[in-house]
């Protein structure tokens, strides 16, 4: 395997800008650059000499242990634990969960917390801790009960899926599964995976994390455990009841303070707009930036529901839901486990929780972020440096040897495959056939005609025998007339299967290999050596798109 770096745009105009310190007028929106090793020094005195709002660390590190210790601790891990307890720096990425660990993106995502974190240790001389924030408290289950790998072929892909669990919008994490749902997107997985030499031990590993594991929650951390525990990354559940208790003088804050917070998202939305960029996230006027999980009904179904600040009260949008102000500051003391963040509100309660000294984010997440930084400031807090998560592109053998031989560059193949498609077709046309076989039929008759000829001379009953011979001459040449048009028809099928081949494996639906395409398809086609080797890359912040040859 190889890996060469290649200069592509991140496709957000705000992240592209910030990841190339194009704009000087961005920095002051984020204040760290990750690319300036000084950032990372001043952010850790920061870090030091911080007196602001924190949950106490020791009691987090206990929240995270109990967590991750069922899916199993490492050495490394439990190492890690104990720097978290002892207040150490961590660096900070997440994402919802997702069936088998979703698309590629995920895995990348934690490799750059790893990678972020072991730099950040050697520059600074002390330990950095990675942790993974799975998003367990988001309920859109559509996106989360979803993968896709290729279809057999690789000319398309396919959707793997679990049906969700009731009719309840309540957090994937709160979802419990039957076992029997689990069980029925395995036998889907294991019949999309083509058979390889790790497919037995993987579709194992899988199957008993189907067995074992109550929500997609559980097999998400249970997964990312089995791939990076041994790394030392630690994991912790937005949702986790151990960690919810623990965010109740945070949640008082997002409530006392929420007109005031609101104003300064406001704000934040506002110097976005002012240096020209569109605001990544919509703010919604009067809107409390928080969830609350409610129950409805005699059955008592569990729904997450956004918040409006309505004068002194607090709403759903459809005012089923009302609470007065000092019932929901009541519940954020007394019963936290009843409320959650949104995009906004979650970067606060992650440095609440964390002394953060990096969090590690895709494109879209560093564009919202920027509307956050007078948030951060109004709570006295303020941002840590934003680190890009690094971003791959997994070439499979087949792939390469398709973009040789028909001469597609990466960037062609990303750009879309169309247009190779048809100057392909356009310069592999059947032109030129029919005129060279009744050129060669022509020129044969000329030749022959004076030999048939003299032939019926000699006899006058070789003249039928001569015309019929030269019938099924004629009859022959045609026929391999036919056979190179068949011929040519199937070799342009078999190079436009490719094309589109190739177009699955590198930009599937028209979107990023890694925003796609599941991380188990290549665990399954290739071990995790090609795991290994993004962790033992080469690191620096903020750089290119990388290409890796399988």
């Amino acid at each position: 395997m190889n890996m060469e770096t290649i200069c592509l745009p991140f496709g957000q105009p705000l992240a592209d800008d910030y990841i190339g310190r194009k704009r000087e007028a961005l920095e002051p929106l984020l204040g760290y650059h990750a690319a300036d090793e000084e950032h990372w020094k001043t952010r850790l005195r920061r870090l030091r000499n911080h007196e602001g709002l924190r949950a106490d660390s020791r009691s987090v590190a206990a929240a995270v242990r109990n967590y991750q210790e069922p899916f199993g601790l490492s050495e490394q891990v439990r190492s890690n634990l104990d720097f978290l307890e002892q207040g150490s720096p961590v660096v900070v990425g997440g994402q919802q969960a997702v069936l088998w660990t979703g698309p590629l993106m995920i895995i990348h995502k934690a490799v750059t917390i790893l990678q972020t974190a072991e730099w950040a240790s050697r520059l600074l001389g002390e330990t950095v801790v990675p942790v993974f924030w799975i998003a367990g408290e988001d309920h859109d289950w559509d996106e989360a009960s979803q993968t896709f790998v290729p279809e057999a072929g690789g000319t398309a892909t396919r959707k793997l899926s679990a049906p969700r669990p009731g009719t309840g919008r309540s957090s994937v994490s709160r979802t419990q599964l039957d076992p029997r749902t689990l069980g029925e997107a395995l036998a889907q997985l294991e019949a999309a995976l083509p058979d390889s030499p790790h497919k037995l031990a993987l579709c194992a590993e899988l199957r008993h994390g189907s067995e074992s594991c109550r929500t997609l929650t559980e097999l998400f951390a249970s997964m990312l455990n089995a791939l990076f525990g041994e790394k030392g990354l630690l994991l912790v559940d937005a949702d986790d009841p151990g960690l919810r208790k623990l965010e109740g003088p945070m949640f008082s804050e997002l409530v006392s303070r929420n007109a005031q917070l609101e104003q300064a998202f406001l704000a934040g939305t506002a110097s976005v707009e002012e240096l020209g960029y569109k605001p990544q996230a919509d703010l919604a006027e009067g809107g409390a930036n928080l969830f609350l999980f409610h129950e409805y009904g005699e059955a008592g179904s569990e729904e997450r529901v956004l918040l409006h600040r309505r004068g002194d009260r607090f709403e759903d949008r459809k005012g089923l839901v009302s609470l007065p102000s000092r019932e929901l500051a009541s519940i954020a003391v007394r019963e936290p486990e009843r409320l959650s963040n949104n995009v906004f509100t979650r970067p606060l309660m992650q440095e609440f929780l964390f002394p953060v000294l990096s969090t590690v984010l895709g494109p879209g997440e560093i564009a919202y972020w920027a509307q956050t930084g007078a948030a951060f400031r109004e709570l006295g807090m303020e941002m840590p440096i934003l680190t890009p998560r690094l971003s791959f592109t997994l070439l499979e053998p087949a792939a390469a040897k398709t973009m040789e031989t028909y001469r597609i560059s990466f960037e062609d193949a990303l750009g879309g495959i169309e247009a190779k498609k048809q100057q392909w077709l356009a310069g592999s046309g059947h032109h030129g056939i029919s005129e060279r076989f009744q050129e060669a039929l022509l020129r044969m008759q000329d030749a022959y005609s004076p030999a048939l000829a003299m032939a019926a001379s000699v006899e006058k009953g070789l003249a039928n025998l001569g015309e019929n011979n030269w019938s099924r001459i004629a009859r022959e040449i045609q026929y391999m007339e036919d056979k190179t048009k068949k011929a040519l028809e199937s070799r342009e099928q078999t190079a436009l299967d490719r094309m589109d081949a190739l177009g699955t494996a590198v930009c599937p639906d028209g979107r990023p290999q890694e925003r796609v395409l599941a991380s188990v398809y290549y665990l399954n086609a290739y071990g995790r050596r090609w795991l290994d080797v993004l962790l033992e890359a080469p690191f620096e912040p903020c750089t290119g798109h990388r290409l890796v040859r399988l």
